[in-house]
């Protein structure tokens, strides 16, 4: 991990999509925070499916801001179908369509370690309220 600011990496954060607008609204403020954290200068969030902006869009966005590596997160909690499927072929189908940029795929959120401790807290949360 670094604290140094790429200005050639974006960060293309990745979820199934929703018809409920709120529930992609979380994913959009994800990357917003990221964004102001200031570690990372390109920041975009991007949908696989019924919701915009798409995975292709996504990653068109941030080669358009100058990209030259794009880390695909893909905000998933395991490697299903759509991870090692779907996304493997947009990671490729975008590396085709932009020559000379990288695209990286990362691994799901789940299974980790801190996943494991978000799982307590929240154990600890429903607890506490009843």
């Amino acid at each position: 991990m670094t604290d140094v600011l790429d200005l050639s990496t974006a960060v293309l954060l990745i979820a199934h999509g929703s018809r409920r607008e709120a529930a992609n609204d979380d994913l959009r403020a994800m990357a917003a925070r990221l964004s102001a954290g200031g570690r990372h200068a390109i920041v975009e969030a991007c949908f696989l499916e019924l919701a915009e902006p798409d995975v292709p869009a996504g990653g068109d966005r941030c080669v358009s801001r100058g990209a030259r590596r794009v880390l695909m997160i893909p905000y998933f909690l395991s490697a299903g179908v759509h991870l090692l499927r779907d996304l493997t072929a947009a990671r490729d189908a975008l590396a085709s369509a932009h020559p000379g940029v990288e695209f990286r795929l990362a691994a799901p959120l789940g299974p980790h370690p801190l996943l494991d401790q978000l799982v307590e807290v929240r154990i600890d949360e429903i607890e506490r309220s009843q």
